[in-house]
């Protein structure tokens, strides 16, 4: 029966990491998220504190390199779309 709101937490949890446009706002939300998973997964073996921790830890970690993906992934398309403006201009 305490498997159910633990599957539902991660599950919330893993949706909020993606939320917020900016490397703060991101981290700051994958820690809360994580933090929350980590005191639901600590309670479940006494120890909600330290669960919270390493979630928070964790989530923030996580956090921080998704955004830095998205940030690199953006930079790609940025260019693509520079040179293909830039090819377009060269052969009219």
């Amino acid at each position: 029966m305490k498997k159910i709101p633990l599957f539902f937490s991660i599950i919330f949890s893993a949706a909020l990491v993606g939320c917020g446009t900016t490397t703060a706002s991101r981290t700051t939300t994958g820690a809360a998220a994580g933090a929350a998973t980590g005191a639901a997964i600590g309670s479940l073996s006494a120890n909600a504190g330290r669960g919270a921790l390493i979630g928070a830890g964790v989530g923030a970690l996580g956090s921080f390199a998704y955004d830095q993906h998205e940030k690199e992934l953006q930079q790609q398309r940025d260019r693509e779309a520079w040179q293909a403006q830039r090819n377009q201009q060269l052969y009219r």
